[in-house]
């Protein structure tokens, strides 16, 4: 458990991680993009005598901070930086400056947070071991997990175990929510594109190969495979996001080539398999009863993100000890949203946690990748808190 000087240390610099946070806010760049969020974390880390290695995966910043104490144990903490494609709509005086570009996922306030554990640890190295402050570029869809990976991010900075935490809209102040095993879902996505002959609608319809028909029938086909070729006790889901063909403006025109796209989730790799082989099966199904030829990509962009459990136990103590045992949720659902530290977490044990982002008493509370969502200030000392916590159960700080 932190002691009250600790707690007070960290309370003191609320005002400049929020001043930070709201910077960082106000400048959001893309996955791999992150250059003035990569200078100024490298700055800060620096400007507390922390080692700094910039360019890890192309904008991927590391920091270490080696205790005092003897020992040979080392853990990472990880936070991600980028931020998402959606116009900013909060009205706020730190809204995003860069148009059509916002921190709507929170990783401005999971980037402070951690740089706020490593301001504290670095004036306070009462520990064993060391402690790899990892910060991710790219988290959104752009591969910055593996990205890091593959520029050897645990062999230039070993870990014995790692730990990631997000914010979560909805879950009150106060409170931690996590679970051992999958926590969050693998995630994909598809494009499905039909071609035919195209024809005029009204004159010689009977001469086309009609892709609107081809795209109806995939689309009621693939409703199936949840229900039908998943198993009934495995979570799955398969969604259409778009369909693209023909022009409003030619309503006479059969199209010659539609588009479909749109994404897939699930918590294991044989549902992976299944999704995977059945969204091909049905697309060559159609094609061949309507007279269509058809392209199937698939891409599964995450994996699931599995819990380990010994890992997920000093999760469960760091938060416990700071906001009892009583607010921390040890078996939440599986949320089907997706996470790229499942990747680190396949090549090193870890644990993933969501802390809670708050709940609006007077109004409604903006979900994440929404144009209304900000990061909960108030929290900033709590997640701050939670990464002195985990490394004081893993490698035994002292105040």
């Amino acid at each position: 458990m932190l002691d009250a000087a600790t707690r007070a240390a960290i309370a003191a610099s609320h005002d400049e991680l929020t001043a930070i946070r709201r910077d960082i806010h106000a400048h959001p760049e893309m996955g791999l993009e992150e250059v003035r969020t990569a200078a100024l974390v490298a700055e800060k880390l620096r400007g507390w005598g922390i080692e700094v290695t910039e360019g890890v995966g192309k904008t991927g910043v590391v920091g270490v901070v080696r205790g005092k104490l003897p020992g040979q144990r080392s853990i990472g903490l990880r936070a991600d930086m980028d931020a998402l494609a959606i116009p900013e709509q909060t009205g706020l005086g730190y809204a995003s400056a860069n148009p059509g570009v916002m921190h709507a996922c929170g990783h401005d306030g999971h980037t402070t947070m951690l740089l706020g554990a490593a301001k504290y640890l670095a004036a306070n190295r009462n520990f064993s071991g060391t402690v790899n402050l990892i910060f991710q570029p790219a988290e959104e869809g752009r591969g910055g997990a593996k990205a890091m990976l593959a520029d050897g991010l645990f062999d230039r900075f070993p870990c014995d175990a790692i730990y990631g935490m997000h914010n979560m809209p909805g879950i009150p102040v106060g409170k931690f929510a996590l679970r051992k095993g999958p926590l969050l879902a693998a995630g994909g996505r598809w494009v499905v594109t039909f071609r035919g002959t195209g024809g005029h609608g009204g004159a010689t319809p009977h001469l086309a190969t009609d892709v609107t028909v081809a795209q109806a029938q995939y689309i009621m086909a693939i409703q199936t495979i949840v229900a039908r070729s998943v198993a009934p006790l495995e979570a799955a889901v398969v969604s259409v996001g778009s369909v693209h063909g023909g022009s409003n403006q030619s309503s006479n025109v059969m199209p010659s080539e539609i588009e479909i796209t749109g994404t897939m989730r699930c918590f294991n790799q044989k549902t992976q398999d299944i999704i995977s082989t059945r969204m091909e099966q049905l697309a060559n199904a159609v094609a061949a009863g309507t007279g269509c030829n058809v392209e199937v990509a698939l891409s599964w962009g995450f994996h699931a993100l599995v819990n380990h459990p010994e890992q997920t136990d000093v999760a469960i103590g760091a938060a416990s000890a700071l906001v009892g045992a009583e607010n921390v949720d040890g078996n939440t659902p599986p949320f089907t949203g997706g996470e790229d530290f499942a990747f680190m977490m396949e090549e090193r044990p870890g644990s993933f946690i969501f802390v809670g982002n708050g709940v609006n008493a007077d109004g409604p509370t903006h979900a994440v990748h929404t144009p209304h969502y900000d990061f909960n200030d108030a929290i900033i000392p709590l997640g701050v808190e939670y990464w002195v916590s985990v490394v004081q159960q893993e490698l035994a700080l002292s105040a």
